[in-house]
């Protein structure tokens, strides 16, 4: 019987070995798993074990987390939100486009603004911001057109708070239907018939945002920002947007979410640089009306230097060619900050048709002028400024 006790144990030993393996590993997964939808990591590299999509992909295995309970504040800035998205549009007998001018001090390009605006007296408004100097107007249309400004430092809230205060000023006439952001080294491509059929007719605002899941995207966002603000939600973007008139009175109106942005994207929170003017409204828009932006600007600006800063135009790069390429430009192009340095394109919807996406351009310096006014504004063909129904 000894023999056959010894016999039988390895063999009887052998068959709970497996199924506790199993058991084990069984238990490891669903513990990585879990980790993974309730402490979700900064980094994605361990996601990718699993799945060649990510962490985003093993997430969608799970199910949905119960919706948390919204604060009072959240409650209120909601249905102020949900109710002027609601309201139907202010039909003015005479709408106008306000072009809100974001400048340290003297406006380079007057010259060449007052020709684009010559005959269209009563289809736009002026407003300039000059946060350091007075600047001293060549044209007529600039002329008392300041609004009273404060210093602004690039990267802080102040930025914010300058395009905040243009469009408070530029609500204040009913007319005003679209608002346009721009610097003082911004040019217009286009005529003032093309730009103005462009906007007053588009469906959408143009806010540019994206997600870049990089360093310089959602790697500066701050966990101070929860519940309001939620890591899925933010987003980056130039600041050069073009709003319609609800638009404007929504981000006039938000207080909750502009404090988050105010109090936790600024440069040296948690040790990140966080710059308001580049997230705060495409974050918000994305949150609130995500189908009401166009996610380009219709500013163009060149970053394939891949320096802090755009490309500046200096005289000797202002020629034909140029300027035909960036007004023959459709398609928006956005690049991740993260190691895979991802391209994203997307076409610039105008309506539902594929259009020319950009109506200006920066940064060109003074000494362009001259030759900027040989060749631009361009012409319009009557085809590409019909609107679409």
């Amino acid at each position: 019987m000894k023999d056959v006790q010894i016999l039988h144990w390895p063999r009887q030993h052998g068959h709970l070995k497996k199924p506790t393996w199993i058991i084990i590993l069984v238990s490891l997964v669903s513990l990585f798993l879990v980790c993974t939808y309730v402490y979700p990591s900064h980094s994605s590299s361990a996601c990718y074990v699993f799945s060649s999509n990510g962490c985003k992909a093993l997430q969608s295995w799970l199910p949905p987390m119960a919706a948390r309970e919204l604060t009072d504040e959240e409650i209120a800035s909601r249905v102020v939100i949900r109710d002027i998205l609601n309201m139907a549009s202010n039909t003015s007998a005479n709408p106008k486009i306000s072009f809100l001018f974001l400048t340290p001090g003297a406006l380079p390009f007057e010259k060449l603004w007052d020709k684009f605006f010559q005959g269209n007296e009563h289809r736009f408004s002026i407003y300039v911001h000059a946060s350091k100097d007075k600047p001293v107007h060549f044209s007529r249309y600039f002329i008392n057109r300041e609004i009273r400004s404060d210093k602004v430092v690039w990267g802080r809230i102040s930025m914010v708070d300058a395009e905040r205060r243009l469009l408070a000023n530029a609500l204040k006439d009913p007319d005003n239907q679209r608002f346009v952001l721009l610097s003082d080294s911004c040019v217009p491509l286009w005529d003032f018939d093309y730009v103005y059929n462009y906007l007053m007719h588009a469906n959408t605002s143009f806010i540019d945002s994206f997600e870049d899941p990089g360093p310089h995207g959602n790697g500066r966002y701050s966990k101070h920002m929860l519940p309001e603000v939620e890591k899925k939600y933010f987003r980056k973007g130039a600041q050069w947007f073009t709003m319609k008139r609800q638009h404007a009175i929504i981000t006039m109106a938000d207080s909750l979410y502009y404090t988050k942005f105010r109090d936790y994207c600024k440069p040296g929170i948690d040790g990140l640089n966080c710059y308001s003017d580049e997230h705060y409204l495409p974050t918000f828009f994305y949150m609130f009306d995500p189908a009401g932006v166009s996610n380009w600007s219709v500013t163009h600006v060149d970053w394939s230097e891949m320096k802090w800063h755009p490309k500046s135009y200096r005289a000797q790069d202002i020629t034909y060619e140029l300027i035909r390429n960036i007004t023959s430009i459709v398609d928006s192009v956005h690049a991740t900050s993260d190691k895979r340095r991802e391209i994203q394109i997307s076409p610039c919807m105008w309506n539902g048709k594929q259009r020319p996406c950009y109506l200006f351009a920066r940064k060109f310096l003074p000494e362009t002028l001259d030759n900027l006014m040989k060749l631009i504004p361009i012409t319009h063909t009557p085809e590409m400024v019909k609107p679409q129904h």
